[in-house]
């Protein structure tokens, strides 16, 4: 079996992007798509989608749209930014919640027509 874990620190850019377009390119063949059919669902080239995955890179929106075109879009999830409350924030948020119910006397409903 083959060690899945990789060392992205370790490596330098060129092997990082030469990764990447591996990547995609086994999720291509994984789908049973040529390149131009990738290509055209992407709205690109095809010599831009072969660039990418012989290593080569290529500018931000057309890996977007090579994700796109191969529904890899949420491998983007990691850059999703949440907002993280601190433990003094969770507490001062957990006082002010509601404790109880108030009955609101309203004079409407003591005129009622029943």
């Amino acid at each position: 079996m083959a060690n899945t874990n990789i060392d992205w620190v370790a490596m330098s850019d060129k092997a990082i992007i030469t990764a990447i377009g591996q990547h995609l390119k086994q999720h291509r063949l994984d789908q049973n798509k040529t390149q131009a059919q990738v290509a055209l669902a992407a709205g690109i080239n095809r010599w831009t989608l072969s660039n990418i995955e012989n290593g080569n890179a290529v500018t931000m929106a057309s890996l977007i749209q090579i994700l796109r075109a191969l529904d890899l879009l949420s491998i983007l999830n990691i850059f999703k930014i949440e907002k993280k409350l601190s433990p003094l924030q969770l507490a001062q948020a957990d006082k002010q919640k509601r404790q109880r119910a108030r009955n609101v006397k309203n004079n409407n409903t003591a005129q009622s027509e029943w």
